[in-house]
């Protein structure tokens, strides 16, 4: 079942997807996605584990192709946070480097450039104080708003983050939710994967519950009676279907 198309008055398409199926070596993972994405959306996806939100991500991001159906995406491109940073914690980058480390050098060799914008986007998430302290260094709520920062260092139109709020306490998700609904009313679209699903509830102008391979249309305020409070952690069904499709942009999906 699709999302609803945003009414007249709501902003740019940045993504839209048309009964697109995607998987892995012709098995299909998940199907039947028609997802249209606007400026200021902020889309909520839960499910259990293996459903398909991990790769459902990997095609709206054009990691991989749809094996059915399409997706177009408009200009500006996409971030995007994984569930799981890849970077070694005992690497000594610092949190500059690090949002630097995220730049697109096709767009030009200027570092001093790109160290700018960096900057400028620690600032935004409200770090700048940060910016020379090891990555290792800050909490698990400033590790997570530092790749924020690097996800939204090449200025794209469109982020998708992978479970933002997963091991940090009260206090740090609430700044990252701030900082979300400021970057959404400032007119970018939001898709986020969580199992806290009264996150979801709050946070979110639209959601999407997937499950069995499907994604079905819910209201934000459905997704605690559909799926409890929070779901099960990241890591479990080691047996599902997509556990053994090699779907890691950034954890099991």
């Amino acid at each position: 079942m699709s999302l609803p198309s945003s009414p007249p008055a709501a902003g740019e398409q940045l993504l839209r997807a048309e009964g697109a199926a995607f998987g892995y070596a012709s098995r299909v993972v998940i199907e039947g996605i028609d997802l249209d994405v606007r400026e200021g959306d902020l889309i909520g996806i839960a499910g259990p584990n293996g459903s398909g939100k991990t790769t459902l991500f990997r095609g709206l991001l054009g990691l991989i192709a749809p094996l059915h159906g399409r997706v177009r995406r408009g200009p500006g491109g996409a971030g995007y946070v994984p569930q799981r940073e890849t970077l070694d914690p005992l690497f000594p980058v610092t949190a500059l480097e690090t949002v630097a480390l995220g730049a697109d050098r096709r767009a030009g060799p200027d570092r001093a450039a790109r160290r700018a914008r960096s900057r400028a986007l620690l600032e935004r998430v409200g770090l700048g104080s940060k910016e020379r302290v090891l990555l290792a260094s800050l909490s698990g709520g400033q590790r997570q708003r530092v790749l924020i920062a690097r996800a939204l260092v090449n200025q794209p139109r469109l982020l998708l983050l992978d479970e933002p709020t997963s091991g940090v306490d009260a206090a740090a998700q609430a700044v990252i939710l701030d900082l979300l609904e400021e970057l959404r009313a400032g007119g970018l679209g939001i898709l986020i994967v969580s199992h806290q699903l009264t996150l979801l509830e709050r946070a979110a102008s639209r959601a999407l519950w997937v499950s069995d391979g499907r994604a079905l249309e819910l209201a934000p305020g459905q997704l605690v009676e559909r799926g409890g409070t929070v779901l099960e952690p990241s890591g479990a069904h080691a047996g599902s279907a997509e556990a053994h499709s090699g779907a890691r942009p950034g954890g099991a999906g």
